[in-house]
């Protein structure tokens, strides 16, 4: 073929496909998708709130990394103004959020903490009082008594997993009750539905912090509270690339004042933070389901331990709460726990936490020991992530917690937590293991028995 017949060859292909793209009209993509009536939460992690970006038809959402946004006239835009009050990447995860809660869009923020802080700006004023579980997370603690308690916002840290002390905390000028369960470090639980009836026949917003069991597990607007509360950076993201926060209620009102709120505050969360949010949530269910398995078997490994004095875990027989982890906690397909369907799984979360026993320097020495000789694990300040962490709660997370208001409340120095990640759960036991062996035992505790591992990873005593 001559030079001259491939040039007009290829001319006319190049002219004919000029004219196809001259001639078809350029229109935006409108497909949506609709969830069935009764998705499973997989399906609404995956694809509830979203849909195709409607001028590429992109199915993952954009990150719209812009500040500010042309109007068209004066008073006349196309919902989003300055990304301090929105913008289209933080809507998409609202809208993600909300269907997986199954409540109106959340608001999202630029952490759990701003969240929190925005919360309790937003219901809480000078002279006003708050009942808030005594084991909370730190950084709660901390906006309490340094931050708030100076503005005349008054709180009672009280035993949550008790519905009576909760009522005998409250007065006049309580404003809010503020759970968080299961508690951070500690697992204890709050019977939401009975501290509901509480709070509502007074009048006070409950507001429950759900960052352990995200809405896979549980949802406390469907058991009665009005706000639920999380730290996304954790198992919702659940990858340690983001920091992030969420809120979520069905009442509009109080939707409107957060947002004002966020807005004043400037406390919203970044383009690109929610676009690795949104990309976390989509395997958020796979993930809590498998962080559970290998939590359990985590858990059961300790309690068998010669050298591990206490564990908590919702899911052990042994844990005090255990009914009520059983009935408050929803199974892999959203039931409750009932003995009509006791062959379900259920699932209770990916953090146990659990104290060694005391060695030569005693049992802040033993934990020492743990956490410096660990292989696998990470040492690290956070939880929910892929990878497992282990963290000593008084000296990281709860640092600014009165040593008094630890110890009260079973944070003690040789308290040690695991959020046990996606390994192998027969590789994380192992590094344990090896972990445990550095701990020299006082003579005095030492038991009769040894603790070796199966090729299975589950634990077995011998005489």
């Amino acid at each position: 073929m001559s030079r001259r017949i491939q040039n007009q060859e290829s001319e006319t292909f190049e002219t004919r496909s000029a004219a196809a793209h001259r001639a078809e009209p350029s229109r935006t993509c409108e497909k949506t998708f609709a969830l069935p009536a009764h998705a499973g939460i997989d399906t609404v992690a995956l694809r509830g709130g979203r849909k195709p970006d409607p001028s590429t038809g992109a199915i993952l959402t954009p990150i719209f990394q812009s500040t500010t946004y042309a109007q068209e006239a004066v008073g006349v835009h196309k919902g989003h103004t300055y990304s301090r009050a929105s913008n289209p990447t933080v809507s998409a995860l609202e809208e993600a959020l909300g269907a997986l809660e199954n409540t109106p869009p959340a608001v999202c923020f630029s952490t759990g903490l701003a969240a929190i802080t925005t919360l309790f700006l937003s219901l809480l004023k000078s002279g006003d009082h708050a009942v808030v579980s005594d084991v909370v997370y730190g950084g709660t603690v901390r906006l309490l008594n340094l931050v708030l308690e100076p503005l005349g916002v008054a709180a009672s840290f009280v035993d949550t997993s008790d519905s009576r002390a909760v009522e005998a905390a409250i007065t006049p000028r309580t404003k809010l009750v503020f759970v968080e369960t299961p508690a951070n470090p500690t697992l204890k639980l709050a019977d939401v539905e009975a501290i509901a009836r509480i709070a509502k026949e007074r009048g006070i917003p409950l507001a429950v912090d759900n960052t352990f069991l995200t809405p896979v597990l549980f949802r406390p607007l469907d058991r009665g509270a009005d706000i639920a509360v999380y730290s996304t950076t954790k198992y919702i993201e659940g990858h340690n690339a983001t920091v992030g926060g969420s809120i979520s209620t069905r009442d509009s009102a109080l939707l409107d004042r957060l947002r004002l709120f966020r807005k004043s505050l400037g406390t919203i969360q970044a383009p690109f933070d929610a676009w690795l949010t949104l990309k976390g949530l989509k395997t958020l269910p796979l993930r809590i389901r498998q962080h559970s398995r290998s939590a359990l078997e985590v858990a059961r490994y300790l309690l068998s331990h010669p050298k591990v004095t206490r564990v908590f875990y919702p899911g052990l027989s042994e844990f005090p709460q255990h009914e009520l982890a059983l009935r408050q906690i929803r199974s892999q397909h959203g039931a409750k726990r009932t003995t009509k369907n006791a062959d379900s799984e259920v699932f209770f979360g990916g953090i146990v936490a659990f104290e060694v026993a005391s060695g030569e320097g005693g049992s802040v020495d033993s934990g020492v020991t743990v956490m410096n000789n660990v292989q696998l694990c990470t040492l690290a300040e956070n939880l929910g992530s892929a990878e497992t962490l282990i963290t000593h709660p008084a000296s990281m997370t709860h640092g600014d917690v009165p040593r008094e208001q630890r110890e009260r409340t079973g944070i003690t120095d040789g308290l040690i937590r695991l959020s046990v990640g996606l390994e192998d759960p027969a590789d994380i036991i192992a590094d344990l293991e090896q972990a445990l062996d550095q701990v020299v035992i006082q003579s005095t505790t030492t038991r009769t028995t040894t603790t070796t591992v199966t090729t299975r990873g589950r634990a077995r005593q011998l005489a």
